[in-house]
């Protein structure tokens, strides 16, 4: 019995410990009417190593995580399975870096709005937590400095 409160202690332990993940600053980049794509930006903050692995919005058919990289003096576009968080440094998932595309969008996302989005980290030892964010929704000219107004 008490091996077995060990173990239900150590799990709730080592999922408590990603479940503290910083997020700051979630937004959605808006579109215009019938724009089918869009995406969205934060900043990411873990004590711990972990990755970002997965994420999902009700508004979007599929999220996929992207990264801006030179290849021979072009900047380009592409998905990645993971993006890492080391332990107590900040990942700014920003234009022009790693960010979030949001693909078949069900509705127009309009500033002001907020989007929700559903964020899975993973640990070193495989498990995985879920965070849940709402992403405010900035003008389409905005960039990550940039803070909505109302």
């Amino acid at each position: 019995m008490k091996r077995h409160l060990s173990a239900v202690a150590f799990a709730l332990l080592s999922s408590s410990v990603l479940a503290e993940v910083q997020v700051q600053e979630p937004w959605v980049r808006a579109t215009v009417p019938s724009q089918k794509v869009t995406g969205a930006f934060m900043q990411l903050t873990s004590p711990r190593d972990v990755k970002l692995v997965e994420a999902r919005s009700p508004v979007a058919g599929r999220v996929e995580l992207h990264e801006m990289a030179m290849e021979r003096d072009v900047m380009k576009m592409r998905q990645v399975p993971a993006i890492a968080l080391a332990a107590g440094k900040p990942v700014s998932l920003a234009p022009g870096g790693f960010h979030m595309m949001l693909f078949d969008l069900k509705q127009a996302v309009n500033a002001g709005d907020a989007v929700p989005l559903t964020l899975v980290f993973e640990g070193r030892d495989g498990s995985r937590e879920s965070v849940e964010v709402k992403a405010a929704v900035r003008p389409l000219g905005a960039s990550a400095g940039q803070h909505h107004q109302h």
